[in-house]
């Protein structure tokens, strides 16, 4: 006889732990703050993730998506899947209301006005609904010339294709002078790095990269991703030195600062120095807290095809992060076996823990027990994991937090855990949140 109740039949990770049954919110969720939008990960194809997402965007109330779309922009700076749940509301009667509203909200730079068409027509051309040419109109009102002239790209989808298909209005004069500018093909040319290094001038990229550096024309993040560019062209040492002590970190997390030493070692220790700046300035988190960091083989893939940085990287971040909010502190590492590692700071603490063991398998479970075995009673556990365990997890005793890092189908960490998806620095902030409201 068949099965008639199919919601109960058992979940499994892809490592082959019980894994739990969730809500439809709670699903959206974990695809969703992770996801480089149709990149395949270490278990599943980028392709099934977008399908996944699209599917779970009906079942999920209007206003949490719509909440949801904002927050993977915002918090937890994700570009093009808070674009995809736009446009799966754009589909849907019961959704569409709030389209608008959260079009605008989430698109924070040009580009991404002809990126979100290029989603809403990945299964052909259609018709754009009342509600996203309104949000696209107001999220076009938003940019200046140079933002306009810097994303202004040649491609099969225009910032004026956008500009005349949502029938944007003027607010004035000047910003009528600067879309027709637009249309014409005229706007000022910036004055950006990639601009600058683009040009086929006859200048050498080192006088280049010289001048920009000279002239304070990189942002914090541009700089951390072309050290290596620069070492590559023997850029002046005390400008790229002078630069990074200079650097801004505030809204950097920890693992861009873990990717940028890894090919510019030699600039490490002020890399190191920049990095903690922005650490120092945190609320901690009182009491004792163990940070349990999985090491295992599926964490050393990259977050991305595009990208260099993997999610061992990102996890090192956030262990970074948190060994400088937490008041008192325990680092383990679990793969095959559970190993306690020195509660060192900033990039000695990334080398520990890379280094603590083999990354093979993916036991969890084992490794909760070992902490409790270790005789370590903490305030509360953070486990920072892609949480596809091989073997059964118990629960926490006492607070337990489980920061999933992937966007994998099923997980370990719900009910008795804290389960929170992504790895921004909100995830911290996050924690202390919950432990004020049971205080």
């Amino acid at each position: 006889m068949a099965k008639l109740n199919l919601s109960s039949q058992q979940l499994y990770t892809h490592e082959g732990a019980r894994a739990k049954h969730i809500n439809a919110e709670q699903q959206l969720r974990r695809s969703v703050m992770s996801c480089m939008l149709w990149e395949n990960e270490f278990y599943e194809s980028g392709e099934d993730i977008g399908n996944r997402i699209a599917s779970l965007v009906p079942k999920v109330d209007a206003q949490k998506v719509a909440d949801m779309a904002v927050e993977a922009r915002t918090k937890m700076k994700l570009r093009h899947v808070p674009l995809l749940l736009v446009r799966e509301m754009a589909m849907l009667p019961s959704h569409k209301h709030l389209v608008a509203k959260t079009l605008g909200s989430i698109i924070q730079r040009p580009d991404e006005l002809t990126e979100f068409l290029a989603i809403y027509w990945k299964n052909g051309k259609c018709p754009l609904s009342a509600q996203v040419k309104k949000g696209l109109a107001s999220a076009f009102e938003k940019f200046n010339e140079y933002q306009l002239a810097k994303y202004n790209r040649d491609g099969k989808i225009k910032l004026r294709d956008v500009l005349f298909l949502c029938h944007a209005k003027p607010k004035n004069t000047e910003q009528d002078a600067l879309w027709k500018r637009l249309i014409n093909n005229e706007l000022a040319v910036p004055d950006t790095w990639e601009v600058s290094l683009s040009l086929q001038d006859g200048i050498p990229k080192k006088e280049k990269w010289e001048r920009l550096l000279k002239e304070q024309k990189l942002g914090a993040l541009a700089l951390l991703r072309n050290l290596r560019n620069m070492q590559a062209v023997n850029v002046e040492e005390s400008l790229i030195i002078n630069a990074l002590q200079q650097l801004k970190p505030e809204r950097i997390l920890p693992f861009r600062f873990i990717t940028a030493a890894r090919y510019a070692p030699q600039w490490e220790t002020y890399l190191e120095e920049s990095m903690m700046k922005c650490l120092s300035m945190q609320e901690k988190l009182q009491g004792k807290t163990v940070l349990v960091i999985d090491v295992s083989g599926s964490m050393d893939a990259s977050i991305s095809m595009k990208s260099d940085i993997t999610r061992l990287e990102a996890a090192c971040g956030l262990a970074i992060l948190a060994r400088e909010v937490c008041e008192q502190v325990e680092i383990v590492t679990f793969s095959d076996t559970t190993v306690r590692v020195p509660a060192r700071h900033g990039f000695a603490l990334r080398d520990a823990i890379v280094s603590s063991q083999a990354h093979c398998g993916t036991y969890l479970g084992a490794a909760i027990k070992a902490i409790y075995g270790f005789g370590l009673r903490p305030d509360r556990l953070v486990v920072i994991t892609d949480e596809q365990s091989h073997d059964s997890v118990p629960n926490p005793q006492g607070k337990g937090y489980m920061i999933n890092v992937a966007s994998a189908q099923n997980g370990v960490g719900y009910g008795a855990w804290t389960h929170i998806d992504g790895w921004s620095e909100s995830v911290i902030s996050y924690i202390q949140e919950c432990e004020r409201e049971v205080d």
